[in-house]
């Protein structure tokens, strides 16, 4: 309803705006003519706005629930009024798998993960530009300094000190550490099945 009613304002505006447009204050012949043809023009222009399925026109941002199945977007709100967070990397774009009828929609991301969102939800039709973005290979190490990107140090490459993985005799990655698994630099076990994130409360 909310779609048909901005449809029927912008085209009540656009049809102020032609007729204030093609006021002709001296009729002639000339100038009926024209305004035949105009008139012609503003009926087939009224007809495609009528016509118009703002769905199809990429860029338009709109809760998911006015969408169709099928279609590709990005810059997804999370929560309704929160702002777009998922999908806003160069040339990413998800899509609608589900009807957006019932609360939630079914959305598959980039990832190949699928998320049930809120239809209230906005996003953005389309493809985000730049798809080549993660193809473009760095010249030299300073072009990655350019970007912010500081440099990462191996911990095997430091000393006992340093890291719970430094030490030893050359490329060691047992005896610096003791034949103790892979830790974090702070000395908590990792990639051995150990969580290190913290837990979520549940009521």
């Amino acid at each position: 309803m909310a779609l048909v009613r901005s449809r029927t304002a912008s085209l009540n505006l656009f049809n102020k705006f032609l007729h204030q447009s093609f006021r002709v204050p001296n009729r002639n012949l000339s100038s009926v003519a024209a305004d035949v043809h105009n008139q012609s023009t503003i009926e087939s222009m009224k007809r495609d706005l009528l016509n118009l399925d703002i769905n199809s026109q990429i860029g338009s941002c709109m809760p998911i629930a006015s969408m169709r199945i099928g279609t590709f977007i990005h810059n997804i709100e999370v929560n309704p009024g929160q702002g777009g967070k998922l999908v806003r990397a160069a040339g990413t774009s998800a899509k609608i798998l589900k009807e957006p009828k019932s609360r939630y929609c079914l959305i598959r991301l980039p990832s190949g993960a699928e998320k049930l969102i809120d239809t209230r939800c906005r996003a953005t039709v389309g493809t985000v530009s730049n798809p080549t973005h993660g193809a473009k290979k760095l010249r030299k190490a300073g072009q990655s300094r350019w970007l912010g990107r500081r440099p990462v140090v191996r911990g095997v490459a430091m000393n006992p000190v340093d890291h719970p993985h430094g030490g030893g005799e050359g490329r060691s990655k047992s005896s610096g550490s003791y034949g103790k698994t892979s830790r974090t630099p702070w000395g908590k076990p990792c990639k051995c099945g150990f969580k290190t994130a913290k837990s979520r409360r549940r009521n």
